[in-house]
Parts: C-alpha cells; sequence; structure tokens
C-alpha cells in the first residue's frame, strides 16, 4: 500500500457516544489505529470536535445554560481538555501532537490560507499530528466555517490529502433516513452530488454535534474536486479507519475526481463565500462550459450584488443556475456599465480597463459535472 495522507474528521456523537462525556475508551482505539498507520509511514490529520461537549463535562453544565458567550466559553475551556486527552492518548504510543484552531477568516484570505497550509505541511513533515478544529472560543457567525465537516475538507486540500474519512454516527449515506425508514438502504458509491441526492440527506441526530448529512455532502463535494476520495462511515465500526486506508469499501465512498483542481482553484471554490452574481447569456455559457473560455462583459446579462475588484462572485446561467464561480476583475457598480458591452469599448466607458475580461478562464472554476461525472475546469 502506497504510503498516503489521510483527514479523519471524529463528529461529536463519535467521541462522545451519545453521551454528554468524552468517551476515551472509544478514542485510545481511534489513535491505535492512527498509530498503526503513522508507523506504516502515513501521514495522519485530526479534524476534531468536541471542544464543547469537554467543556461541558469537565464545568458539569447542563443545555439550560448554553448561551452563546457560555459556549463560547466552554469552547476555550474544552479545547484545553480535549487536547490534553488527545496529547496523551497519542504519547502512549510515542506520537507527538500540534494543535491548530482556524476559523473561515483564516482561510478566506489568500495569504493567510498560504500561511495555514504552510503550517499544517511543516506539522506533518516533522511527524507530528496535528489535531484540528475551529476556533469556536472567538468565532462569530460572520467568521465561522459553521462545521468541521466543511472545515474537514479544506483542512483536506490544505494538507493535500489522499483521503478524507468523515466519522459519526450513521454508517454512511442511505437512500432515505434510516431513523424513520426500515426500508433504507445503504448507498456505497457516489460519483454524481446532484440535488437528488442532497434531498436524501437529514439533519443532525444529537444536540451537541453542529453537523447532519448535508454538510458531510458539502464536505465530501469539495474535497473530490480536489481528487480527493471521501469516506462517510460509522466511527464505531470495527477497525474503520484501518480498513479504509487499505482501500476496503467501507460507508458510502465519493471517489476522488479524475482531473482535479489545482491549487488556486480549490481555493476559489472552498475559500470565501461569492459577494455577488454575474448572469450569462446563452452564448457565454457554451463558451465557458464548452470552449474553456474566460468570461467577457459581452456575454452577461445582470449583475447582482455588491462586490468590489477581485471578490469572488457565482456565474450564473439563463435557467438560474449556479455553473462555476470566479475572481471579478471589476467592481459592481463597473460590471453594471460594462455588462452586455464589447471589450474593446471598457476603456472608454470606464476611462480605466483593467483587461478584455470579466473573469479570466484561470481565476474561474465551472462547477458543472460532464456526463461522465467527473472531470472539472
Amino acid at each position: 500500500m502506497s504510503k498516503q495522507t489521510i483527514v479523519v474528521k471524529l463528529g461529536t456523537s463519535v467521541l462522545t457516544g451519545g453521551t454528554t462525556r468524552l468517551d476515551r475508551a472509544h478514542m485510545i482505539e481511534l489513535v491505535r489505529q492512527c498509530a498503526k498507520l503513522r508507523k506504516e509511514g502515513h501521514r495522519i490529520v485530526i479534524v476534531s470536535s468536541g471542544a464543547i461537549a469537554a467543556g461541558r463535562e469537565y464545568l458539569v453544565m447542563g443545555p439550560k445554560d448554553l448561551t452563546m458567550s457560555n459556549k463560547q466559553m466552554l469552547a476555550a475551556v474544552g479545547q484545553c481538555q480535549l487536547i490534553r486527552v488527545w496529547e496523551n492518548l497519542f504519547d502512549l504510543y510515542g506520537l507527538h501532537v500540534g494543535q491548530l484552531l482556524l476559523t473561515r477568516a483564516d482561510l478566506d484570505d489568500r495569504e493567510r490560507y498560504l500561511n495555514a497550509r504552510d503550517a499544517l505541511r511543516a506539522i506533518l513533515d516533522h511527524g507530528i499530528v496535528p489535531v484540528i478544529n475551529e476556533n469556536d472560543a472567538v468565532a462569530t457567525s460572520e467568521i465561522k466555517v459553521g462545521d468541521n465537516d466543511n472545515l474537514s475538507a479544506l483542512i483536506a486540500m490544505l494538507a493535500d490529502a489522499d483521503q478524507l474519512l468523515l466519522l459519526t454516527d450513521q454508517p454512511g449515506l442511505f437512500t432515505a433516513d434510516p431513523r424513520s425508514n426500515p426500508n433504507a438502504e445503504l448507498i456505497p458509491e457516489v460519483r454524481i452530488i446532484d440535488d437528488t441526492l442532497r434531498r436524501l440527506a437529514g439533519g443532525s441526530a444529537g444536540g451537541l454535534g453542529t453537523g447532519g448529512m448535508m454538510t458531510k455532502l458539502q464536505a465530501a463535494d469539495i474535497a473530490r474536486r480536489a481528487g480527493i476520495t471521501v469516506t462517510i462511515a460509522a466511527g464505531r465500526a470495527e477497525q474503520v479507519i484501518s480498513r479504509v486506508a487499505q482501500g476496503e469499501l467501507v460507508g458510502t465512498r465519493f471517489p476522488g475526481l479524475i482531473t482535479p483542481l489545482e491549487h488556486r482553484k480549490q481555493w476559489i471554490l472552498a475559500g470565501p463565500p461569492p459577494h455577488g452574481e454575474l448572469v450569462l447569456d446563452d452564448g457565454a455559457c457554451r463558451a465557458v462550459l464548452n470552449d474553456g473560455a474566460s468570461l467577457l462583459p459581452k456575454g452577461i446579462v445582470a449583475v447582482r450584488g455588491d462586490f468590489l475588484r477581485g471578490d469572488i462572485v457565482k456565474i450564473i446561467n439563463p435557467q438560474g443556475e449556479c455553473i462555476g464561480r470566479g475572481l471579478c476583475r471589476y467592481q459592481a457598480s463597473d460590471m453594471q456599465k460594462i455588462k452586455g458591452k464589447h471589450s474593446d469599448l471598457i476603456e472608454e466607458i470606464l476611462g480605466v480597463a483593467y483587461g478584455p475580461v470579466a473573469v479570466h478562464r484561470d481565476d474561474l472554476v465551472v462547477t458543472q459535472l460532464t456526463a461522465e461525472g467527473d472531470i472539472w475546469k
């Protein structure tokens, strides 16, 4: 088996077993599997939920006390307890851990994104196991990733990972909610994530976690575009980490796409949220989707939102569907003036020109799959 970089995301339900306390007996079993893989030469990254649960356990606080400020306090206290548990368990196998706490702001800014990537790779290069969580003690709604499923997908891209393993309280993705439908069947492999599949995703079953199956689908969609194979599986299945690492089909697998996005486009896809929309005509849509063309002002029929030059915008087809996202060369007010116009007129209209395109192909990610379901542009 070739050496791999494997990101293991552990949800609160996995770490607590559905209780209000960390299940250290199960955590050491997870560590044992990770330590075995490390000994075989693989690189392991842990994205660990559970800080608030650890804080509640340590301070003996009930659910009625969980105001926003109390959650932030519990995250600050619990993160210390959580990392201490991970440190002690990995130390049993002679492995060091390093903690990284991130927010959306660290990943939205290109320079900070690259700094986080460099720090993570340095930790891995020194044989240390990174333990990563969102910085809930300071994160507000504006700067939160929001859940550790999507955070783990971003981390997998930062680490240039081969596999992302999302461990949860469910065996995988089902054809219906197995908690209410006894005829629900496990879906072993998914190659296309579409609206039909998204409708199958349900919410979080427990009161301690922030993610459900929908956030796992979002994470899988992001990571597989970077060529990373994603698996959703039960965190308490026997030897689940070891089996997935060996290539066994456990839970639901989302194979990484054959032509993954290069790193800059990964950031465009999964980094900052879009600030506006550019609606295209049919001709511009065909050029972008089929010809690998840049987006010219002439093909834009509507501009929505308030964005600055260099902000990320959604690319919308005439049917209202999002077909991509990219960095816009012009701010919204200027785009309103030049939409539908030939590129030769940009300087005459604006008094300045930043090039003939609205969104250059190098700054554009098409998010519409081909019929084969595995090629991205």
